[in-house]
């Protein structure tokens, strides 16, 4: 799984073009991974200023608005993809224009329906 982290106030300054851009250039590496049959599924995540961070500590729960930590860059949407070696993923990674202005952190799953 590859974890898409953004900073939300320098994407919300960049221009509609710049952002197009960004987001034609994610789309174009998607659709590569589609055709090689390596995609399984991803989703954008919606800003973090809708999130809802929940806490239960001794049996009571704190349910505090925003996310869960006050970092600049949060995460910003997800993509599964299935390889044939950790090298072909870190290669998609690198490719991934987030990486390129806030960064991607790729992360195996684990104990998931096994064939």
């Amino acid at each position: 799984m590859m974890l898409i982290y953004q900073n939300t106030a320098a994407a919300a300054g960049m221009s509609e073009e710049e952002m197009g851009v960004l987001q034609n250039e994610a789309g174009d590496i998607w659709q590569e991974l589609v055709k090689t049959g390596e995609w399984v599924s991803g989703a954008g995540l919606a800003s973090p200023a809708q999130a809802k961070a929940i806490r239960v500590r001794d049996g009571v729960a704190a349910v505090t608005d925003g996310p869960f930590s006050e970092a600049k860059e949060q995460l910003a949407g997800l993509c599964i993809f299935e390889t044939e070696s950790l090298e072909r993923a870190v290669e998609i990674a690198q490719r991934w224009p987030d990486a390129r202005y806030w960064g991607v952190e790729l992360r195996e799953i684990v104990g998931g329906d096994e064939d």
